[in-house]
């Protein structure tokens, strides 16, 4: 019973997590981090108590009514498909990971397959985070590629690091429409972090579209061994206390960065005099702070249109949903979806816009 209780005070504190400011009480937001979890938890004791005959269930049924909300943003139920016509307005977000620069995956037709993946969805926006390009003629010019395999040949690139004067870290954004205005808001970190917008004319419509990355935890090669080894429920893990403290640390690091990344982004978007579409790879689940501000005024695709548990971060931890696509409620989401297949540690996530208007 005083398990359950427990869990119940921590669902409930992981419900507040996302109106609670890190930078103001960071515990609240690791509460937010585990909601799924938790969430969980409680309804399993619940049935628990229900088997039991118990009136204990009472407290978490309370509790689950409670937190309902905040579950929706992390799963949905379609009974109806969407239909997609070609007069829909296409977006797509991705963490392309660099086009696997490093041979991460240890196959040199990664690259290919990306390009293929993204040729198969064929956007008529595309928002990539991690983004490379090579200004030499050759493989790695990425910015030629994409113009040329998408027919997108407006494009708004942004560089937090750049070498040799030809060779470009940053993010990027390709339209099959003219891009009248670009602008890029630097965040006031050390990271690779950055968000930029576009101004594209779509026939008779203009819309602002942000593409950001938030700060990333940024674990390193230690960190991911050490989790491996708690995860794999090894017994010979290392100075155990130590290197929790360590992840404990860059997760409220991060938590704190996002949390001014997220404010100079809600600042620049009130001024915006145009429809909005947000992307990007935020690092942040449903529950966050950070997710509770950007979508204040915005709609989640997902939540409108989405299927499933929609996960987007492929890689081994964690495995929700990070990546997304925020909307003017002015606009209209008539379908989302996430690919299938991934070459990277993000899945792509795409959404369909049908009320632009597309007359001449």
């Amino acid at each position: 019973m005083w398990l359950h209780y427990l869990i119940i005070l921590s669902l409930l504190v992981s419900v507040m997590a996302k109106y609670i400011s890190p930078i103001i009480f960071w515990i609240p937001a690791f509460f937010g981090l585990a909601f799924p979890f938790l969430f969980l938890i409680n309804f399993i004791l619940i049935l628990y108590w229900i088997a039991q005959f118990k009136p204990a269930f009472v407290f978490g049924l309370t509790a689950l009514l409670i937190a309902a909300p905040t579950a929706y943003r992390y799963i949905q139920f379609s009974l109806t498909k969407a239909n997609t016509d070609t007069k829909q307005l296409k977006v797509t977000s991705y963490n392309c990971m660099l086009f696997d620069l490093y041979n991460w995956t240890k196959s040199h037709e990664t690259r290919a397959k990306i390009f293929n993946n993204l040729s198969d969805i064929n956007p008529d926006i595309l928002c990539l985070q991690e983004f490379y390009t090579s200004e030499e003629k050759g493989d790695y010019n990425n910015v030629d590629t994409l113009k040329e395999l998408l027919n997108t040949p407006y494009f708004h690139t942004e560089y937090t690091t750049t070498l040799r004067k030809v060779d470009h870290w940053g993010i990027a954004t390709f339209s099959k429409f003219p891009i009248i205005k670009m602008g890029k808001i630097v965040f006031n970190t050390t990271s690779n972090n950055i968000c930029i917008y576009s101004d594209i004319v779509i026939h008779k419509d203009t819309v602002r579209v942000y593409n950001i990355h938030l700060q990333s935890i940024s674990f390193s090669k230690k960190d991911n061994d050490f989790l491996e080894d708690v995860i794999s429920e090894k017994k010979d893990a290392q100075d155990e206390v130590k290197n929790s403290k360590n992840i404990l640390r860059r997760i409220k690091q991060a938590f704190l960065k996002r949390s001014m990344q997220v404010e100079m982004i809600v600042l620049h978007m009130q001024t915006c005099p145009y429809k909005i579409i947000l992307c990007g790879d935020f690092n942040e689940t449903a529950a966050s702070y950070s997710y509770q501000r950007l979508i204040r005024n915005l709609n989640d695709s997902f939540v409108e249109k989405g299927i499933g548990f929609g996960r987007t971060y492929a890689g081994k931890w964690p495995k929700f949903r990070i990546d997304y696509i925020l909307h003017d409620k002015a606009l209209h989401c008539a379908d989302y979806r996430r690919s299938d297949e991934t070459f990277t540690d993000h899945f792509p996530i795409t959404a369909y816009f049908d009320n632009i208007d597309w007359k001449k």
